[in-house]
């Protein structure tokens, strides 16, 4: 195999690859990229044997052929290149090397032959639609902060990607919960995703997956099954099974009759929170809300560290309320509003709090309170 290729692309093919890549591998074979190259075009396949990725850039390809090669030795190298340069990979099979030339550089890599190399398995997709970039990267950059990270309840490992109905509209709907806080995003439901099963896409790929979603109006095509999910550009595949698990009824903790409503400016909402918040204990990061008419009261009594307070002006018009939260659910759910305004509604200090944007029910937050 030989082939010339563009430094920029190169490096972008390869950093796509070499993030899939677990660092601790018991397995040499899945530190390494496949490059796969023919007719002008060369392919950088990388595994950790849950998601595959497949990147496809232009190139010169003098001879065909195909090796495998440690993804972050490659990556590394690329990126120390001099920005514009020509890279020329040549791989001598025989001798288990790849020859890495760029100008005066050149490295002598070693490689494992392709035949090791894990393919993951193809699969029968049930439901197969096409949704643009920028309403993915809104389903899943708006619930992703609430997936859990505790193993035990590896079900909430990730974000929940199924058909629901809102106001009598069947949706497009991710949803995230690790039982202190939750999101709930709907879009307009893709043509032909009507049968979709629902899938919960683990934390993993949905990292690898902003990566795919930069330009808002690329298409995305989206494949899933009960066992996986794909999504596709014209020049990147990403694969990834999905768990295996059923996700809870979340409906159930969506608070339906909550009154007391509380809408105030999200950025000084949550720059106020940010301030207070620097003298409390990391342990507990609690920070009192008091709400009486048209005025926020925010507090933090930390005996070790010190206290705090800031009063915002909001529009509150219910009785007084006094009700504690962790100052990083707050900042986290008051960092994804778009719009200037959130709205909170309460029902009682110990009750769960409904959060959204204005008057856009697209987009649901649930976030539990905690005692002060």
């Amino acid at each position: 195999m030989k082939i010339s290729i563009e430094r920029g692309t190169l490096l972008k093919a390869v950093a796509q690859a070499q993030s899939v890549v677990e660092r601790r591998n018991t397995i040499p074979i899945l530190a390494n990229v496949l490059i796969e190259a023919e007719g002008d075009t060369a392919s950088f396949r990388a595994t950790d044997l849950d998601i595959e990725v497949v990147d496809k850039a232009p190139a010169q390809v003098e001879r065909a052929g195909a090796t495998t090669v440690a993804a972050t030795t490659l990556h590394e190298i690329v990126r120390k290149l001099p920005d514009g340069a020509l890279v020329t990979l040549t791989a001598d099979n025989a001798a288990g090397r790849l020859t890495v030339e760029a100008g005066r550089s050149n490295f002598s890599l070693a490689t494992l032959p392709k035949e090791d190399f894990p393919v993951m398995a193809s699969s029968e997709y049930q439901s197969n639609f096409s949704a643009k970039a920028g309403v993915l990267r809104r389903l899943f950059d708006k619930s992703k902060f609430a997936i859990s990270t505790e193993e035990t309840r590896y079900y909430l490992n990730g974000v929940y990607m199924h058909v629901a109905e809102a106001d009598g509209q069947k949706v497009l709907r991710c949803v995230a919960t690790d039982g202190h806080r939750l999101a709930r995003i709907d879009a307009d439901l893709p043509i032909g995703a009507e049968d979709m099963p629902g899938v919960i896409v683990p934390r993993k790929t949905v990292g690898e997956l902003r990566k795919l979603l930069d330009d808002d109006e690329q298409t995305i095509a989206v494949s899933v099954s009960e066992t996986k999910v794909r999504f596709a550009t014209p020049t990147i595949t990403l694969t990834s099974k999905v768990i295996d698990g059923t996700f809870p009824d979340y409906s159930r903790v969506i608070p339906q009759n909550n009154t007391r409503r509380l809408e105030v400016d999200a950025a000084d909402f949550a720059k106020a929170v940010d301030r207070v918040a620097t003298v409390s204990s990391e342990r507990s990061r609690a920070v009192k809300l008091q709400l009486e008419e048209d005025r926020l009261i925010l507090s933090v009594n930390a005996p070790d560290s010190g206290a705090a307070e800031e009063e915002l002006a909001v529009a509150y018009s219910d009785e007084r309320l006094e009700i504690g939260f962790n100052a990083k659910y707050l900042l986290e759910i008051a960092s994804q509003v778009d719009r200037e305004n959130a709205v909170f509604l309460f029902n009682s200090s110990g009750d769960p709090t409904l959060m959204r944007e204005g008057n856009d029910l697209s987009a649901v937050y649930v976030v539990m309170p905690m005692r002060v």
